[in-house]
């Protein structure tokens, strides 16, 4: 298995943009990030309160000069009615990883790891675990990192997700 990478070893900017929900957007908007050579590290896209709009969460790999650049050419985007860049405000993060690890004599072990992290085991079998967990980019890279002493097979994660905090 390939190895993890670690928080440390990137640093990437999240923003959000509320799109249209109609044909083609999606398309545009990695267009627009492929055409340009910019990396784009997470991309999650789902309907959000109004079904009539998308909202996409966007990791992006890239200088502050770029980021600022790209921000800038979303917002002409048709289709694109916000572009909310998450380096000015307080934001709450989470990604969701799926996983599935043969246990062999290990089971006891991997079930104590995932207690401490509050990870859940979805399904099981004679042979494998599969778990949840989410969580903050450090807190799931610490359990990545420990699970590689065991036999994972599989790992599937949902990029990442936010949303601005209120304001009390």
């Amino acid at each position: 298995m390939e190895q993890i990478i670690k928080p440390t070893d990137y640093h990437t900017h999240t923003i959000s943009v509320l799109v249209e929900n109609k044909f083609g957007v999606l398309s545009r908007v990695a267009g627009l990030f492929s055409g340009r050579g910019y990396n784009i590290h997470s991309l999650n896209v789902a309907p959000c309160e109004d079904t009539r709009f998308s909202r996409m969460t966007i990791d992006v790999n890239e200088h502050r000069e770029k980021l600022d650049q790209v921000i800038k050419q979303l917002s002409k985007l048709v289709n694109v009615v916000e572009v909310t860049d998450f380096r000015a405000v307080p934001t709450v993060y989470r990604e969701i990883v799926l996983m599935r690890v043969k246990f062999g004599e290990k089971k006891q072990e991997i079930l104590e790891l995932c207690n401490i992290f509050g990870a859940r085991v979805l399904d099981a079998t004679r042979e494998s675990l599969t778990i949840e967990i989410s969580g903050g980019e450090f807190r799931l890279a610490r359990f990545l990192n420990l699970m590689q002493d065991y036999d994972v097979t599989m790992i599937t994660r949902s990029g990442k997700i936010a949303v601005v905090k209120p304001r009390s």
